[in-house]
């Protein structure tokens, strides 16, 4: 009773009576009021999580999706490489970058052409159609023989054994037939034939039937039948040669004294068909030529012989030992009975 009265007379608006010590009275609900800083920090932090969030929702996604591009990639065909679909390349590149690339190349190609052109043309202003520019290191002619082989071995009592050989030399002899060379000029023996000043060059006359015996007209088997078979020897062309002298072909059988015949006489070749033209200005020449024939007897037979025939009487070298076929020529021969 004595507690409620001075509640009951208490002003409105005015605290209660409270002993010393005692707190004041709160409602159950009611919390503390917070500072106005703490509130700001708070929100803060919620709006960094919520970024830390995004963020890591974002490459999530990122990842996710290069996860799927990977596996995309790895499950395309090989043909995905020649024509891309998506990004409309072929072979890695766009329409537009292979019209560049192209261009380029084409613009690059055909200029380094251009300068292949120009320089081919002017190096052939400085040519002679008909003259070689540099002759200097074919000073003295080679020394060739028909039939084209360095071992000649047949056996003369089996016609099919040297065939080729006969062959070989019926078919050389065909530019040298008296029909055809009556077309040509009859020059004067022991000189030269010089033409400087005509642009068509008369060939001399080398009739096939000088060789006589070795032409195989009036044995057509050159004597192989017979075991003393020919050989034609021939001078290498050069542009221009006129050699000093009066050159013949000499022959020798190394280790034996076998006879030759040479055709025609005395192996020699004249001067007449000196100087050589090329072959445009001097489209009907023929080379002289110097046939040999072995008259091999019955002791020869079965042992190999070996001939060397060299150019004499000139200022023409027979004898560098650095080339063996400059004026000369070496060849074997073996008849079997």
């Amino acid at each position: 009773m004595s507690s409620s009265a001075p509640t009951q007379n208490q002003e409105p608006g005015q605290e209660p009576d409270r002993e010393p010590g005692q707190e004041p009275d709160r409602e159950p609900d009611q919390k503390p009021e917070q500072d106005p800083g703490d509130k700001k920090d708070a929100a803060q932090e919620e709006k960094t999580e919520e970024v830390k969030e995004e963020k890591a929702e974002e490459e999530k996604k990122e990842r996710t999706e290069e996860k799927k591009k990977e596996v995309k990639e790895v499950k395309e065909p090989a043909m995905g490489f020649i024509y891309n679909r998506r990004t409309g390349e072929f072979l890695g590149r766009t329409a537009s970058s292979w019209g560049l690339i192209l261009l380029f190349y084409l613009v690059f190609y055909g200029f380094l052409a251009a300068m292949f052109l120009l320089t081919m043309w002017v190096m052939l202003l400085t040519l002679d159609d008909n003259v070689p520019k540099h002759q200097d290191r074919v000073p003295s002619p080679g020394l060739v023989i028909r039939p084209h082989a360095a071992e000649i071995s047949f056996n003369r009592s089996n016609p099919a054994d040297y065939s080729g050989y006969v062959q070989q030399l019926h078919q050389f002899l065909q530019p040298y037939e008296d029909s055809r060379q009556e077309q040509n000029e009859l020059c004067l023996v022991g000189e030269y034939t010089l033409q400087d000043g005509e642009p068509l060059k008369k060939a001399c006359q080398f009739k096939r039937s000088l060789l006589r015996y070795c032409s195989g007209l009036s044995d057509t088997s050159f004597g192989y039948s017979d075991g003393k078979p020919c050989v034609l020897i021939k001078m290498n062309r050069i542009i221009g040669l006129k050699p000093i002298g009066d050159p013949y072909v000499n022959c020798t059988n190394v280790g034996t004294d076998s006879d030759m015949l040479y055709f025609p006489s005395d192996g020699r070749i004249d001067k007449m068909f000196f100087p050589y033209y090329g072959k445009k200005a001097h489209p009907d020449y023929v080379q002289p030529l110097v046939a040999v024939k072995l008259l091999l007897t019955k002791e020869d037979y079965n042992v190999e012989q070996t001939v060397e025939c060299k150019l004499e009487g000139s200022d023409l070298r027979n004898n560098d030992d650095r080339d063996k076929s400059l004026g000369r020529v070496i060849f074997r021969v073996k008849v079997f009975q």
